[in-house]
This record gives C-alpha cells, structure tokens and sequence, in this order.
C-alpha cells in the first residue's frame, strides 16, 4: 500500500440486482450491460426475520451479498459504502416533520448509513469492526482504500459491500448519473495471484463522467475480467488494472 495505489486480491464476491441473480445473468451483463432496474427484494434466508423484516430494498441486497460472500466466517471486518444510503427512509422522516408528526425512533436508526453494517453484525452476533462510508462519485474506490488500509493493519480478510439505489422522486432532479438498484460483495485479502490495483492521481478539468454508477462500472471491470479500467469522479483520476 503506496500513497497512490493500493493492490489487493479477491477471494470470493457476490451480487445481486433485481432480474439479475446468478453468476449467468451477471457474466451476460457484464459482456453487454443494461439498466438495472425493479423492485424485487431478495429473501436474505440467512438472516432471522425479526431483523430482516426491519430492511428495505436496499438493506436486503446489501445483506444478501454480505452473507453470500461470507459464508459462515465471523470476526471479518466489513466496509459497507453507498453513496445514497438508505435516503428513502430519511426523505420519511423529513416528511414527517413536516406534518408535524412524531419521529419513529426505529425508522431513525435505519436511516442512519451504517444501519445494513449493523444488522449484519447483531443477527451474527459478530463483534468485528465495521465501517460504513460514502464518499460521493468515488464512494467504491475510498471504500477499497479504507479496506486495504485494514488489510494493511494485519486483517487476514475484509469484507467490501457496495450498494445503491435511485433517489427518491423528490430528489431525482440531483441525479449525476442514471442510477440503478445494485449490490456487490467483495472478499477482500492481502496481494496473492493476479491482483487487483487501483491507484489515482489528479483529474483532468472537463473530464466526461460515465453516465452509469461509477461502482457499477468497477463491477463490470471485475466480473468481465478487463485488463483496465480507468475513471474520472471526485477530482481525481482512478486507475484500475488487473496484474497478468
């Protein structure tokens, strides 16, 4: 880990996105993406359903991914990054204050960015840290640095979750690219057999953002196996490369 790139290797990964299931659909996406779009929930079996009922849409792909991608294994750090969140919930609770009705404390805490983070961690009864991140355009890249960071720091394995959803239609009009719902998952451990770099330098001025979620672009990157990929968001230019 430099100042400017850090490299890491893959281990397992998942995703999930309504319509979009399997490692098929997904390999199919990835050779000729469309937009992801709908309302499908996954059922997220793995986790008991007092705490599951308590997640939305996107809670659900983000736990359906976690568990997939994890398995069984406990006292794994996780990073969980959305650039939105749960904003659905807190566009509610505006609503609310502006009737003049009380706050629903359970709808506060579930508004909150690491709320998905949490439920993980209380239905597994796992004490790992956790972190929940969003760092706007370049949400999934400083989330990869904040994972390797703790690779760094001696984790054997992290968990990457990566999230979003579109905005609600009171916020639509802020929309920088066309949002999709989508989760993935990555298992992420120490450089071994072809990894993955991202550095970054300075953008270029007028540089043309993609039209698609930045993560989802890094997504078809991995799951495509392209040998590069790079990237203007956030000031800053991302270099993603898969080592032969």
């Amino acid at each position: 880990m430099s100042e400017n790139e850090v490299v890491f290797s893959i281990a397992r990964h998942a995703a999930w996105a309504p319509g979009v299931t399997s490692p098929e659909r997904w390999e199919a996406w990835a050779r000729e993406p469309w937009r992801l779009a709908g309302t499908d929930e996954p059922k997220v079996a793995a986790m008991p359903a007092m705490l599951r009922r308590r997640a939305g849409q996107l809670g659900r792909m983000a736990l359906e991914v976690a568990y997939e991608c994890l398995g069984q294994r406990t006292d794994v750090p996780t990073v969980f990054c959305s650039r939105h969140g749960e904003v659905g919930r807190a566009v509610d609770l505006l609503d609310d204050l502006a009737r003049g009705e009380p706050l629903s404390p359970t709808g506060f805490g579930l508004a909150v960015h690491n709320a998905s983070a949490g439920l993980f961690s209380i239905a597994r009864a796992d004490r790992a840290n956790h972190v929940a991140l969003a760092g706007g355009s370049a949400t999934l890249e400083h989330a990869v640095i904040e994972a390797c960071g703790l690779l760094a720091d001696g984790a054997d394995m992290v968990l990457l979750v990566a999230c979003d959803a579109p905005l609600p239609d009171v916020l639509a009009g802020f929309e920088d690219c066309d949002e999709q719902p989508y989760a993935f998952a990555w298992a992420m451990v120490p450089a071994a057999a072809q990894p993955v770099r991202l550095s970054w330098r300075a953008g270029q001025a007028g540089a043309a953002p993609s039209r698609q979620p930045g993560a989802l672009d890094v997504l078809r990157f991995q799951l495509a196996q392209a040998p590069t990929l790079v990237r203007d968001a956030a000031g800053r230019r991302w270099t993603w490369c898969r080592d032969a």
